[in-house]
C-alpha cells in the first residue's frame, strides 16, 4: 500500500519542492504568498536570490479585446519553441468570495496538462491599479520556479492599471477596432505604457483607420537613434494569425532592453517602488494602531473639536509611530 505524500508546509521544503516541478507544492507556495499569512516575508526572503532569471510580459487592454484569446495563443507558440511558461491572469474579485473569477483558467485548459504551462488566477481585491500587491510576489515565485516567460494579464479596467509598468519588462496593449473612439481618453494613462500595440481583431470594420490612427501617434512621440519604435501589430488571435510576428516584436524588445541597459535601470526602479509599497504598508499598519489606542482615540478628537489642524495631528501622530 502506497503511503499518501503530503505536501510541506515549511517554506524552504515547500521552494525545493516548487522549483523541482510539483505543481501542488507550487500551488500551496502561491496560495500561502496570495493569502498574506505568517510565512510570506519569509518565503519572500528565500525566494528573492533564486529569481532574476524569466521574462515578464505584459498583456494589458480595455475589457472585450482578446486579451485572454491571445495568451491562449501565445502559449502554443511559446511551448512549441521549448519554452516554459507560466500566467498570472489578474481577474476581478469575485463579489461574493473575494477570489478570482476562473473565466481566464477555463478559456486556457487545453494546456492544463502540459507540465511546462502553469496558470493561476489571481484577485484584484479591490486594488485600483489592476493588480494586489501580492502578484508581484507570486511572479517571484514562478520566476523561482524555473519559468521562461511569465505572462501577467490584467483584469482590463483602463488607466488605472498602471501597475503593469512597474511588473513587466514587455508591456503588450491589446486593442480592438471599437477602440479608436476612445483613445483619446486612453492617451494619458493606459496607451504611454505599451512596449508593442496589437490590432486584435483586424478584420473588423474600423481596423484600418485605428491602424493609422496608432502608427500616426507613434510617429509624434520623441524619438532619437536610442529609443524604441513602438511597433503597431495586426493580428485576429481567434484565428491565429499575427501572433508569431507579435511574438518576433517582443522579442526584439526583449533584445533592445538588454543592449540599451534599459532592463537593469526598469529592474531597479521596480525594486525601488517595491520597498516603498512595503515600507508604505508597514506603516500604515503603524498608523492603524496607534489609531486605536487611548492617545490615538484623543488626538482624533482634538482634531474632531479642531483644537489641531490635519498636518499639526499628522506629524504628532508620526511623531509615536
Amino acid at each position: 500500500m502506497s503511503i499518501p505524500f503530503t505536501i510541506p508546509t515549511e517554506p524552504q521544503a515547500l521552494i525545493d519542492l516548487a522549483r523541482n516541478g510539483n505543481r501542488a507544492a507550487l500551488a500551496r507556495l502561491i496560495s500561502k504568498i496570495e493569502h498574506r499569512n505568517q510565512d510570506t516575508e519569509k518565503l519572500v526572503e528565500l525566494l528573492y536570490p533564486l529569481t532574476g532569471n524569466a521574462q515578464i510580459w505584459g498583456i494589458t487592454g480595455p475589457p472585450g479585446a482578446g486579451k485572454s484569446t491571445t495568451v491562449d495563443r501565445l502559449l502554443t507558440h511559446l511551448r512549441a519553441k521549448g519554452k516554459k511558461v507560466a500566467v498570472v491572469a489578474v481577474d476581478p474579485s469575485s463579489p461574493f468570495s473575494g477570489g478570482a473569477i476562473l473565466g481566464d483558467r477555463i478559456r486556457m485548459q487545453q494546456h492544463s496538462g502540459d507540465s511546462g504551462v502553469y496558470i493561476r488566477s489571481l484577485g484584484t481585491h479591490g486594488r485600483h491599479g489592476g493588480l494586489s500587491h501580492s502578484t508581484k510576489e507570486v511572479v517571484l515565485a514562478l520566476d523561482a520556479a524555473k519559468f521562461d516567460i511569465i505572462l501577467v494579464e490584467t483584469a482590463g479596467v483602463g488607466q488605472t492599471e498602471l501597475d503593469i509598468l512597474k511588473l513587466a519588462h514587455t508591456v503588450m496593449v491589446i486593442l480592438v477596432p471599437e477602440s479608436g473612439d476612445s483613445i483619446q481618453m486612453m492617451k494619458a494613462g493606459l496607451m504611454e505604457i505599451a512596449d508593442v500595440f496589437v490590432l486584435n481583431k483586424a478584420d473588423r470594420p474600423e481596423a484600418d483607420k485605428l491602424m493609422r490612427e496608432l502608427t500616426m501617434m507613434v510617429g509624434l512621440g520623441a524619438h532619437d537613434e536610442n529609443s524604441w519604435m513602438i511597433p503597431v501589430c495586426r493580428a485576429e488571435a481567434n484565428r491565429d494569425i499575427g501572433i508569431l510576428e507579435m511574438l518576433v516584436e517582443v522579442e526584439n524588445h526583449q533584445q533592445y532592453l538588454k543592449k540599451s541597459g534599459k532592463l537593469e535601470k526598469k529592474t531597479k526602479e521596480f525594486l525601488k517602488e517595491e520597498m516603498v509599497d512595503i515600507l508604505t504598508a508597514e506603516l500604515r499598519s503603524s498608523l492603524d494602531s496607534i489609531l486605536k489606542t487611548d492617545g490615538g482615540r484623543e488626538l482624533l478628537e482634538k482634531l474632531y473639536l479642531k483644537e489641531v489642524a490635519p498636518y499639526q495631528a499628522a506629524k504628532l501622530l508620526m511623531g509615536n509611530s
